[in-house]
């Protein structure tokens, strides 16, 4: 191996180890006993009263003097979903193609109550008819900030690279391993202010509303092909991902060195709907479901993970979703009977989910004591001290590998 691809390795697994990371490091809480293989994934009584704190200022960030400032007045939540009843963004790592997506709200669904409100699309995206209606691809490829990392951009045809303006994404674009892409809908933030409307936003990104509604849902059609373009090496190599996050995550600094430049490590919402975990023989086909906020746990990196796994299939599309209903329990699934119609009814819907194959969790009603402490509050660009031991271990490893 050239002296390039060996420092590139070490790159690689360093940022792999940076606990600011709130992507790239999701480790996962698991109880004692085995994830079961499911169809289903449910946590029930999601949301909890808490806090998190907003970005009040953005300084120089291009700078080698860049920081950032939390306001000292948090951000108070109550209520089902939250914080995730907040409006957020969909993110995708792959390799992944997407064929489809589609955005839902309904007045009031229920799981399990046919009589229920229906959904009602808000947004969608075909690929092969190349509809687009309320969707803006994104990707990270805009300027490179100190403390804040990587800027959003308008995403190319193909996500490849950055675009002049909102472009849509063609039909069979591949994401390949750690490259991502995010969809927000296409109504434009006000000008970036706190107590505006997108609260602080970096000023040189386009800047969008995410998906709002406490009770919604996310339809996908996509694939999961093993990863055949780029390098075993690769950070996060063949292991894609779809998830959720706060929207003013991304808009402000997803992949920070400094905590205060995101709200992600107060506790202000991701959720992973879809994601490979580990890329070992025995768990890159697994597709697991965590939340990441302090609702019965003070450790926000690991999250809270369903205990069980759905199958991942490298061959063929997968058709699913996410859905939040108006009482707090979140449904991860995949199913052929899934479609995209303009309104689906809550019988639809609930049919599309009536699996023998389902694992349900539930949550505590409030967080573990203790989680609006030195976790929330610490603005050190890196005050985790496993960090070293994560960083020492992977590159030991990488010499013993090189010897």
């Amino acid at each position: 191996m050239q002296l390039s691809s060996i420092l590139l390795s070490i790159v690689s697994l360093t940022i792999l180890t940076n606990p600011s990371d709130a992507r790239k490091i999701t480790y996962s809480k698991r109880s004692s006993s085995s994830p079961a293989s499911a169809q289903v994934l449910a946590f029930n009584n999601l949301g909890f009263t808490g806090s998190f704190n907003e970005v009040s200022n953005l300084d120089d960030i291009y700078s080698d003097t860049c920081s950032c400032a939390i306001n000292p007045a948090p951000v108070n939540f109550t209520g089902p979903n939250a914080p995730l009843n907040g409006e957020v963004s969909v993110h995708f790592r792959g390799p992944l193609i997407l064929n489809k997506f589609a955005f839902y709200v309904s007045d009031n669904f229920t799981n399990g109550d046919s009589s229920s409100g229906a959904w009602n699309r808000l947004s969608y995206y075909d690929a092969e008819s190349q509809t687009s209606q309320n969707v803006t691809f994104l990707n990270n490829e805009g300027e490179n900030s100190t403390c804040l990392g990587v800027g959003l951009s308008y995403a190319n045809s193909d996500a490849s690279a950055a675009a002049q303006s909102s472009t849509i994404l063609a039909a069979d674009s591949e994401l390949v391993s750690n490259q991502e892409i995010s969809i927000f809908s296409n109504i434009s933030c006000g000008s970036s202010g706190l107590g505006n409307d997108c609260g602080i936003y970096r000023s040189d990104i386009p800047a969008y509303h995410g998906f709002f509604g406490t009770t919604k849902m996310f339809l996908f059609d996509f694939q999961m092909p093993n990863e055949t373009s780029v390098p075993d090496w690769t950070a996060n190599y063949n292991m894609p991902a779809i998830w959720l996050l706060n929207a003013n995550i991304p808009r402000t600094a997803q992949y920070s060195s400094n905590v205060n430049c995101s709200c992600w490590r107060s506790g202000c919402g991701e959720f992973d709907i879809f994601e490979v975990k580990n890329n070992t023989a025995s768990l890159v086909n697994q597709l697991f479901t965590t939340i990441h906020d302090y609702q019965g746990t003070d450790d926000i990196e690991s999250g809270l993970q369903v205990n069980g796994y759905i199958p991942r299939d490298t061959e063929n599309s997968m058709v699913g979703g996410v859905s939040f209903d108006s009482n707090g329990s979140a449904y991860v699934w995949l199913s052929n009977s899934t479609t995209f119609d303009e309104v689906i009814s809550a019988s639809d819907f609930i049919a599309w989910t009536a699996n023998d194959k389902e694992v349900t969790d539930q949550l505590s009603s409030v967080p573990v004591a203790g989680a609006s402490s030195s976790k929330k509050s610490s603005g050190a660009s890196i005050n985790d001290d496993s960090f070293y031991t994560r960083l020492f271990i992977s590159l030991f490893s990488m010499f013993v590998w090189f010897t």
